[in-house]
């Protein structure tokens, strides 16, 4: 079928996009309106972004405890999240919703310390929190922890196990 059988011309000379012919007893009916079409959320989704090296002297530590028990130092930027700076970093901490507040993959473990510091988690947080493998007290998300002045030398624990909804499907 030619693509241009998909598409409609309307009186307005916009295009739009047509409900594609089944071959069933139901008849075929085009979409003649942009009021028919289904309606997408718009919100904002937060993607990783590049990270650059903090300039001498700039930059926060975080330490990161990996699930083998090895502990990794890096130098991060003041700004930057968890999660942005365990991917730029080839540190292994799942971000299945990429910041989005849509999981809990990237569930990290922050030390008391520090804990207190951080901003109060937000419902939405929370809520995904309660999805976590081994939710600790201290139990927070990777890509709601943005670095601070404050948190230079917080160290952070990545659970042995994450949970993934998308993957292992509801229950």
């Amino acid at each position: 079928m030619h693509i241009n059988t998909f598409f409609k011309q309307n009186p307005g000379n916009k295009v739009i996009w047509n409900n594609i012919p089944k071959t069933t007893k139901n008849k075929f009916v085009p979409i003649t309106r942009l009021e028919q079409f289904r309606k997408f959320s718009n919100s904002r989704v937060f993607c990783h972004k590049e990270i650059t090296p903090p300039k001498e002297g700039e930059g926060v530590k975080i330490n990161f405890i990996t699930p083998e028990g090895e502990k990794i130092t890096i130098n991060a930027n003041i700004g930057d999240s968890i999660m942005d700076i365990t991917q730029a970093h080839d540190i292994d901490l799942e971000c299945a919703c990429e910041g989005s507040l849509a999981c809990s993959t990237c569930h990290v473990i922050v030390d008391p310390e520090y804990y207190d510091k951080l901003d109060e988690p937000t419902d939405e947080e929370n809520d995904m929190l309660d999805l976590a493998f081994g939710l600790t007290e201290t139990s927070r998300l990777g890509c709601q922890i943005v670095m601070r002045k404050d948190l230079d030398g917080i160290t952070v624990t990545i659970p042995s196990a994450t949970r993934n909804m998308r993957l292992e499907g509801k229950k």
